[in-house]
């Protein structure tokens, strides 16, 4: 199993005394800098004691300097002798931009709900789940680029999941799905890593087939077999999953038969202008094609104009979200008025 997995989604509280630990073989030092205090070396080992943070950051920058950043070193409380590993590079970013550290350890966002219409009906027929924050200087690209830089990744994604299905069980009739994005990189053992997210159901009382768990467009899965997975363990649990970004990398008939989606969400540049965009017209109409031949519903993400409504509507696409339909809101709008 991962060195991740030992804190997925588990805060540290970094001690104001303590010291590094780090294996001799991970740095190259002759001499350390006079405000770094080398307490203790030997054949295999060396530590760094610090008595405060702005000394901390000092050791970690020299350390980052010197390309040694991906190696782990283990933490120590002088006042308790416990420890904890952690990669260079993820405590020297959560010392250095502590203000967005603060805001993912205390889960300080909400979800806000945009509209997924059933274009057959002009009907709500759910809503994508999307992370904002309540410090308004900070969009969540900003948060999501600065956890992954921090090893925060996975406290992220459990945070905002249960902030989605909190605001699913607020909001939202029963029947109505969420959709909510998630990251397969933080997911290492699907059947462990996971159970987090069927207590937060448990939790909220929330139909396990109300969600729709997607894979988020920032990932470019390497492993197919691994994401095949993690879809197939949500799907044992009773929930549906999507594929989004459908158009950049997903697009073929053997990965849409291989991973046997619920929903496709096609990527919003073939949807805009699709009106009279005539390659988009040609990869839209093939998208359909393959989504009928293994059971697929269409989603079209990004729709902007009336227009483009109309031409998806008279393919034949299953559901449309986009600012056309609604924008994201903490409180949802309740029912789709074509304009």
């Amino acid at each position: 199993m991962s060195k991740d997995c030992q804190f997925c989604g588990t805060s540290v509280t970094l001690p104001e005394r303590g010291a590094l630990v780090i294996n001799r073989k991970n740095v190259h030092m002759d001499q350390p800098p006079s405000e770094i205090v080398l307490d203790y070396q030997d054949e295999s080992t060396m530590v760094f004691q610090y008595t405060s943070v702005p000394n901390l950051v000092a050791t970690l920058e020299l350390l980052t300097e010197q390309n040694q950043s991906n190696y782990w070193l283990h933490i120590l409380n002088l006042d308790t002798s416990q420890s904890f590993p952690i990669s260079i590079h993820h405590l020297y970013e959560r010392l250095k931009y502590p203000d967005l550290a603060s805001i993912i350890h205390s889960g300080a966002f909400t979800s806000h709900l945009q509209p997924i219409v059933d274009m057959s009906t002009n009907e709500v027929y759910g809503y994508e789940s999307l992370l904002r924050t309540e410090n308004p200087t900070v969009n969540p690209g900003q948060l999501f680029s600065y956890a992954q830089k921090s090893g925060l990744q996975s406290m992220l994604d459990q945070k905002a999941r249960r902030s989605a299905v909190k605001a699913k069980s607020e909001h939202l009739n029963k029947g109505q799905k969420v959709f909510i994005n998630f990251l397969p990189s933080t997911i290492y053992v699907p059947e462990f890593c996971l159970k987090h997210t069927f207590q937060i159901v448990n939790e909220f009382q929330i139909d396990p087939a109300d969600l729709v768990f997607e894979v988020v467009e920032t990932e470019r899965v390497t492993d197919v077999d691994h994401l095949k997975k993690i879809l197939d363990t949500y799907k044992a649990s009773g929930m549906k999953v999507a594929l989004d970004d459908v158009g950049t990398g997903y697009s073929t008939l053997e990965m849409l038969s291989l991973l046997e989606p619920d929903y496709l969400k096609v990527d919003r540049s073939y949807i805009q202008d699709c009106h009279k965009n005539e390659e988009n017209q040609a990869f839209l109409h093939q998208v359909m094609e393959r989504a009928e031949m293994i059971g697929i519903h269409v989603l079209a993400e990004g729709i902007e104009t009336a227009e483009e409504w109309e031409w998806l509507n008279q393919l034949g696409v299953d559901f449309g979200q986009g600012y056309f339909i609604g924008k994201p809101k903490a409180v949802p709008e309740k029912e789709f008025i074509l304009p």
